[in-house]
């Protein structure tokens, strides 16, 4: 069990009631007391890729190398994570998908996956139902159509390396991964 949540009291109030994961996407920078909850307790850690707030993550949208920047970006937030004493095997990367990123910059994200893949850390990816995915789809979207193009993209991170993926329709993407690893093995698995 997880809990999204930008509030370490909510984090806190989450894993005493069972969850094992936190996911903050503002990676601990929403609320200045999230890595000293996470780090009083044993549960794995979510740092999102964030640069603002919703009401203005498109203001900072500029990004000169993308996939180097959301990577270095992200490790400054889990060195900051290990000062505060989350041990490393329990912290987690995700790219921030949908925050802060134009929908080519959400593709370019995605595109460069392997080198948050090659830090070492888990990766965790979440593109369900984005709006990204209905501008790929030429425009608005329907809700079955997204979550098509979800299964789609679970199965390419799957395949760059992400160890997990936040969808909203499980099954899609469950059945999605399950033809592609039957292609890989050929039959054989």
């Amino acid at each position: 069990m997880s809990i999204d949540t930008m509030r370490a009291a909510t984090a806190t109030a989450a894993v005493a009631a069972g969850a094992h994961l936190v996911n903050d996407v503002s990676g601990g920078l929403a609320d200045p007391a999230m890595l000293d909850a996470v780090a009083a307790t044993d549960a794995d850690f979510v740092i999102g890729h964030w640069r603002g707030h919703s009401a203005d993550m498109y203001a900072d949208a500029r990004y000169d190398h993308l996939g180097r920047e959301v990577a270095e970006e992200l490790l400054v937030r889990v060195d900051a994570a290990i000062a505060a004493g989350i041990v490393r095997e329990r912290i987690v990367l995700d790219p921030g998908i949908g925050f802060g990123k134009r929908a080519e910059q959400n593709w370019a994200a995605l595109h460069d996956l392997p080198r948050l893949v090659a830090s070492g850390h888990r990766v965790l990816v979440g593109t369900s139902r984005k709006g990204f995915l209905a501008e790929s789809l030429g425009g608005e979207a329907d809700e079955a159509r997204r979550d098509l193009a979800t299964a789609v993209t679970s199965v390419l991170v799957g395949q760059a390396g992400a160890w997990a993926v936040r969808v909203h329709d499980v099954r899609a993407s469950r059945d999605a991964l399950r033809v592609a690893a039957a292609w890989t093995d050929g039959g054989n698995g």
